[in-house]
């Protein structure tokens, strides 16, 4: 079998340049960090750090059966949507567990823009084909290779975004976007929203105008204490915020009643899975997506056993690792439910020993976005 050679993006250049650690993830070479981790998390949660999220996958789809078609693939109702509103939602796989979990832009009347994770791109293009109608009403695209993603995240973004930006910022609500032109850039999308809790924006440009946006960023950060900033600490900001990884704590066995989303899953229409998930949603699920903080003194790692003190399992850890805001050891895991309540009493297995940790509900540090 021949292996798919690894992809970059189009910041590859920017990030060698940085002195970034560079290491494979989802089939890109991607920045993992540059000055350190926690350098880069404090970053993002005292100041400003600017991600390349460039290896995520954008679809678009539009056409007079665009709404009709979305309400049956996706979770979320997305009938709610307006032009210039965004929604987290998910798409359920027939089966009850999840093919993906995405962001839907409302670009316009017919028109909406997914954002889709880089690792199941061919997976979830492949499935939104799959339920096409076969009248010609939706029309489905992949922008993927020709649209760069740049988050600025942090309590300084506006300050930093701001003065390149011809559109007033400072009223855009949580997960609300424009389109403007920033750095002399034309038609920029800025999205108010990200994977960190800390606020700040997300901006979508053509590839070509990747390199361009970042430079402009980066120079005008620097007296804002702007850090470049890679997947590593993207990864204990949202973990912070009991943000889900698709991979980890969900996936294709994972429904959204277990892990905590049944605020994207709306009844009010009709979906795949929509009679299963509502089942469950009525009798409880057997086990539920928590988070707890460490008692004893260890590091969860995905896969270990949760445990009750007897040494019994009931269930495993999903995601785990310092909380560097807070210096505590903190995870997520599915339990049975008798376990979910905050306040519970868990054992984590790490070797031969029960390590004591209390459930609680995410997030584990106060957001610091809208």
């Amino acid at each position: 079998m021949e292996s798919n050679p690894i992809r970059k993006t189009p910041l590859h250049a920017s990030h060698l340049a940085l002195h970034a650690k560079m290491v494979p993830f989802a089939g890109f070479d991607m920045p993992v960090s540059y000055s350190g981790i926690k350098a880069e998390h404090l970053a993002v949660r005292s100041a400003c750090g600017l991600f390349d999220v460039s290896h995520m996958g954008e679809f678009r789809v539009s056409g007079p059966g665009a709404l009709e078609f979305l309400e049956k693939v996706t979770s979320n109702h997305v009938a709610s949507l307006f032009p210039g509103r965004v929604q987290y939602s998910c798409m359920p796989n027939g089966r009850g567990g999840l093919v993906d979990d995405l962001l839907v832009y409302n670009l316009a009347p017919e028109s909406y823009l997914l954002v889709v994770n880089a690792g199941n791109l061919r997976k979830d293009w492949e499935w939104l084909s799959s339920h096409l109608p076969t009248d010609g009403s939706v029309v489905l695209e992949d922008h993927s290779d020709d649209t760069a993603l740049l988050a600025l995240q942090g309590p300084r973004a506006l300050d930093i975004l701001q003065p390149l930006c011809d559109v007033d910022l400072s009223g855009l609500a949580y997960y609300h976007f424009t389109h403007a032109t920033v750095a002399g850039l034309g038609s920029v999308l800025v999205s108010a929203t990200g994977y960190t809790g800390a606020g700040g924006f997300e901006l979508y440009v053509p590839s070509n105008q990747a390199t361009q946006l970042w430079e402009a960023l980066m120079l005008a950060g620097a007296a804002h204490g702007l850090l470049p900033c890679g997947l590593g600490c993207r990864d204990t900001l949202r973990l912070e915020m009991g943000f889900c990884l698709y991979g980890n704590d969900i996936d294709e066995t994972t429904s959204p009643i277990e892990a905590g989303l049944s605020w994207i899953t709306s009844f009010k229409k009709d979906f795949i899975d929509k009679d299963l998930l509502l089942e469950q949603k009525k009798n409880g699920p057997s086990r539920r997506l928590v988070g707890f903080v460490m008692e004893d003194k260890g590091i969860p790692r995905h896969g270990y056993r949760l445990c009750d003190a007897d040494g019994l399992e009931i269930g495993k850890v999903t995601s785990g690792s310092e909380s560097i805001s807070t210096g505590r050891y903190i995870g997520m895991g599915y339990v049975t439910s008798e376990y979910a309540a905050p306040g519970s009493v868990v054992f984590v297995e790490n070797r031969d020993r029960l390590l004591r940790a209390v459930t609680v509900r995410p997030p584990f540090i106060p957001s610091q976005g809208s």
